[in-house]
């Protein structure tokens, strides 16, 4: 097999450092084991960043998430555990993880993780009118 799962996570240098600008990945093949059950648990993953220095590298980030699929994880943990890992492989300037964990037992989780880098503020949004329909 040419790819094998793996926790390294590389990054590559961001090509507009001076600018913030947010990067958005849906990650919808996640799969982690229930630490009580064994069952596999799936979730689709959304990683929203601004990057500051780096970029995550998609092909790692790929093996990465992969390397879950035979590892017990409560929702809650996996989802601080992937955010904290990616924030050491590219130290972005804000960074966000939702995870949606599909049904399980009746219920759906959604874990939200963020992490903003000390100093950071955001610029303020652009609100633009509605278009004038003819």
């Amino acid at each position: 097999m040419p790819s094998q799962p793996g926790k390294t996570l590389d990054s590559f240098p961001n090509p507009r450092p001076e600018r913030d600008y947010t990067i958005h990945m849906r990650i919808p093949e996640f799969t982690c084991l229930c630490p009580a059950t064994g069952q596999p648990d799936f979730a689709e993953l959304h990683l929203q960043y601004v990057p500051d220095a780096n970029c995550v590298e998609l092909k790692s980030l790929k093996n990465y998430m992969w390397s879950y699929r035979n590892e017990g994880a409560y929702h809650e943990a996996v989802t601080n555990r992937i955010l904290d890992d990616l924030v050491a492989a590219v130290q972005p300037r804000f960074m966000r993880l939702t995870a949606d964990f599909y049904v399980r037992g009746g219920i759906y989780t959604q874990v939200v993780a963020e992490h903003r880098a000390e100093g950071w503020h955001p610029a303020e949004p652009v609100v633009l009118p509605p278009p004038v329909r003819q």
